[in-house]
């Protein structure tokens, strides 16, 4: 059954659909779709324009994890989930964790840091850093890094993180000066370096790199 992943390379969250499709060899195609289309076909399999989708012989499907646990049900092979109930949901809870209270919070720099929007002002750059902090240091308290960042096996939660983390510690040190990841003792240097070395990393980011030089 042929799969199309619609959304671009620059995308954190077409590149963690992305990586899970690599790792487990599932034959798909891209389409670049950019965020925010009111194209009809685009809202009909992503109602609020938001990249990435899913386009598959059952229909249409939208939001990053929901894809992966698709994909993770079709394809089980090799996993990318452990078997055991409880240590699954353990991914998914960091998956989660990594989502919406880490990259959201960081996504609130992006503007500045990379799209050359105005400055943030120093009341909201205070709370996104003090937001920015808590949340770093309660994930330092679920990431084990041993070595990857669920535990010994690459899973989802690496998916996300590969693509999350180093936006988080780029952003943070463009509007603050420091990376707030290293300042607050998550040292995810060795460990992107070690995910970039598998071949769907490698693939990932070359088309990354490919796709920046055409902006």
């Amino acid at each position: 059954m042929a799969i199309t992943l619609h959304g671009f390379p620059l995308s954190n969250y077409y590149n963690k659909v992305k990586l899970a499709l690599l790792e487990k060899g599932v034959p798909f195609s891209e389409a670049h779709t950019p965020t925010g289309s009111k194209d009809e076909a685009v809202l009909g399999a992503s109602p609020l324009g938001k990249i990435p989708f899913l386009v598959t012989g059952q229909g249409a499907l939208c939001e990053s994890q929901a894809m992966l646990d698709y994909i993770e049900a079709r394809w089980p092979q090799p996993p990318l989930l452990p078997a055991d109930p409880f240590a699954a949901a353990k991914v998914r809870e960091l998956t989660t964790y990594i989502d919406w209270h880490m990259e959201m919070a960081a996504r609130q720099l992006y503007g500045a840091a990379f799209f050359k929007a105005p400055a943030l002002g120093e009341p909201q750059r205070d709370r996104i850093k003090a937001q920015l902090t808590a949340n770093i240091a309660a994930f330092k308290r679920l990431a084990k890094f041993a070595p990857y960042v669920a535990g010994d096996t690459f899973t989802q939660a690496d998916c996300a993180a590969f693509a999350s983390l180093p936006l988080i510690g780029m952003a943070s040190k463009a509007i603050f000066g420091e990376d707030l990841l290293l300042a607050g003792g998550v040292d995810y240097k060795d460990y992107i370096k070690r995910i970039g070395e598998r071949p769907s990393a490698q693939k990932v980011v070359a088309d990354r790199k490919a796709a920046q030089q055409k902006v």
